[in-house]
């Protein structure tokens, strides 16, 4: 059976809610701008395998990040660890009656953080706490009569037996350059604290565990070269099943294994954009029809099963929803969706459900969301917690999905927000470039859009070509096109809001972060008729220091065999390079600039941006700069947030004059 599915899904029918709800409170004053960059207050919820108990992440108000864990039926809490020096971070249950988790310090800046995230487990009690994975040396200290896992060590999975107390955890293995080459698999005992190691089939990127916790498929990757892996049973030995370009795509992916042993993966055979399939292990074989696809965008999406059955899939096309193959499940979300008409409601039941609860996600453009429980057999839904305390969602601004046509024909999708009340006006315009480029954005509330529209701007955000989830044809268009092709879609953007009487063409600002900073100068170095400034934080200013920097994240394998397909070759593409580097460009960077970097940035070195502001400052007066001392990839340190919002507030208004919605 092949379910296609309309990826319009839930998001045009909670657009005309959206815009009620925001019209209706048009004479509010806009939110403060420290009320968008907070830290979560809620930042997840598991729910138990029997429903009875549900965990939740709660960061009081100028505190550390707790686990706690609620009684479905009472909503009696217990916070069972409480970090002085640090938050909690992802948990999940082993089985009924105990958790594990890892921590971070929200108030630790990446240059000062030498500490790993930890393994912990502990009883839903708060009693039996057990220390795991070392969060200070790379290697295995004794400690007692167990020993403790090197802070390379993380999560991976927990298993289905219902009696046990084991999980899986990878521990990355790095070469003499200290980059990384393979995951070992253990079997880690949480009470004892011992690991066993599992087969392995060579160089691991993905592990993915059967229904019966055995280790049955794995990504393996060297060089250029990528293989799916499977485990044949009856030898104990691994067999290749596909073998595909590391870099460029194409192979299958692995999803999970359904309660019967059938293994899901997603594949493209024939098609442009990836499916959801079947794969028999014996026959190594796809099912000859997909079980799940989309018509705009790739499969990319989650199992939803119990200890008995497939009860349904959870992916993402414009905005997440879910397809429920289980009658029952089917009307539990009608009846929640009923009662949430302006959400998206992403349901969790549990895998051997003693109790009639389940829990829900409920988010939408304007909501950043809460976590609720709904009792299935009296149809109340009582509140758990929001994810932002302080956002009011009748202030936020609806996002949409537009499509418009680039020069050369290609249809690119782009997220729209317009301010409240600025529907059908000449507006100041944020065209906001993701980074990556290889991922993509979703529909869901986005503080930076949000403080963005909140102070009259409307913000466009394009999934220019190389934006993954639209399609392989979408993604294999960006080859060897930054600057060039990628550039085009951005500004062609612009100029498509200016058609559609969007935006103020005397009035657009471009912005970005990574390769949406690269973008930005980028666009400020070909369209000056179109961007009047640029934002720039944590962007790349030049392809050679992508290659040359050895003070980076950027592994070795990478730079060797995929930048020179992806992006260009140093040496034969080295002309492309050069009239594609901002750096290179700089003295035709006239606009003004707020240019801003984390000291400790691996993944973009601050290099790239003090070159860049030292090469545009020799022929522009007009930039601004700022370092954040030991921030790294963007800013981790709430006053940093505010602090960098609050400086580009500032500069919009001066340069293109956004203003509060009246």
């Amino acid at each position: 059976m092949t379910l296609a599915l309309a990826s319009r899904s839930l998001r045009q029918a909670f657009v005309a809610i959206a815009w009620a709800l925001a019209a209706a409170s048009l004479q509010a004053a806009p939110q403060p701008l420290e009320a968008f960059f907070q830290n979560q207050a809620f930042t997840r919820a598991r729910l138990s395998p029997t429903g009875r108990h549900v965990a939740v992440g709660v960061t009081p108000k100028g505190g550390r990040t707790q686990l706690v864990v609620l009684e479905t039926g009472t909503l009696k809490a217990k916070a069972i660890a409480s970090p002085k020096d640090a938050d909690i971070y992802q948990f999940e249950w082993v089985n009924d009656d105990r958790l594990v988790f890892n921590v971070v310090s929200m108030e630790t800046p990446q240059g000062e953080n030498f500490l790993g995230p930890g393994l912990y487990a502990v009883q839903r009690d708060g009693t039996d706490f057990r220390q795991l994975v070392d969060r200070f040396q790379p290697w295995v200290r004794e400690m007692g009569e167990a020993k403790l896992l090197d802070f390379f060590t993380e999560l991976h999975a927990t298993t289905r037996n219902k009696d046990s107390d084991a999980v899986f955890v990878t521990h990355a293995q790095f070469n003499a350059d200290h980059d990384f080459y393979n995951y070992q698999l253990l079997r880690l005992d949480t009470r004892t604290g011992r690991a066993t190691p599992q087969s392995s089939p060579g160089f691991v990127n993905e592990w993915l565990v059967d229904q019966n916790d055995v280790p049955r498929v794995a990504v393996t990757a060297e060089k250029a070269s990528a293989a799916l892996r499977g485990l044949d049973r009856a030898s104990g030995k691994w067999e290749s099943l596909m073998e595909f370009d590391r870099f460029t795509g194409g192979g299958m992916e692995p999803v999970g294994f359904a309660p019967d042993g059938t293994l899901f993966v997603t594949a493209r055979p024939g098609r442009d954009k990836r499916a959801l399939y079947r794969f028999d292990l014996a026959t190594r074989q796809l099912e000859n029809e997909p079980l799940v696809t989309l018509p705009d965008n790739d499969f990319e999406g989650e199992l939803l099963q119990d200890a008995k059955q497939l009860l349904g899939v959870r992916f993402l096309a414009d905005a997440k929803s879910t397809v429920w193959f289980d009658a029952r499940m089917k009307e539990v979300q009608a009846r929640v969706d009923k009662l949430l008409p302006a959400t998206v409601n992403l349901i969790d039941p549990p895998v051997r459900p003693e109790v009639p609860f389940v829990l829900v996600q409920a988010y939408s453009d304007v909501d950043p969301g809460r976590f609720l429980l709904f009792d299935t057999a009296s149809g109340k839904l009582t509140e758990v917690g929001s994810v932002q305390r302080e956002i009011d969602a009748r202030q936020m601004a609806p996002m949409d999905l537009v499509r418009y046509p680039a020069r050369d024909g290609l249809r690119i999708p782009a997220w729209l927000t317009v301010p409240k009340g600025g529907k059908g006006r000449k507006l100041p315009l944020v065209v906001m470039v993701h980074g990556g480029p290889w991922v993509r954005e979703e529909w869901e509330w986005r503080a930076d859009t949000q403080f963005l529209a909140s102070r009259g701007y409307a913000v466009l955000e394009p999934e220019f070509r190389g934006s993954t989830g639209w399609g392989y044809s979408h993604f294999r268009k960006s080859f060897k096109q930054w600057g060039l092709a990628m550039q085009d879609d951005i500004a062609d953007a612009a100029r498509w809001a200016i058609a559609q009487g969007i935006a103020d063409p005397e009035r657009i600002c471009i912005a970005g972060a990574s390769y949406g900073g690269y973008a930005t100068l980028m666009g400020l170095v070909r369209d000056p008729d179109l961007f009047k400034c640029g934002v720039a934080w944590a962007g790349v200013s030049d392809i050679g220091l992508k290659y040359d920097v050895n003070w980076s994240d950027t592994p070795a394998e990478y730079r060797a065999y995929g930048m020179p397909v992806l992006i260009g070759d140093q040496k034969q593409d080295a002309d492309q390079l050069k009239a594609t580097s901002p750096l290179q460009q700089a003295a035709r960077i006239k606009q003004p600039l707020l240019l801003a970097h984390g000291s400790s940035d691996r993944r973009v070195p601050i290099v790239h941006g003090v070159r860049l502001r030292d090469a545009v400052a020799k022929t522009n007066p007009n930039i601004e700069w700022v370092e954040y001392k030991d921030e790294g990839h963007g800013w981790k340190l709430v006053p940093n947030r505010i602090d960098f919002w609050t400086r580009v507030e500032k500069f919009l208004q001066k340069n293109i004059g956004g203003s509060s919605p009246q």
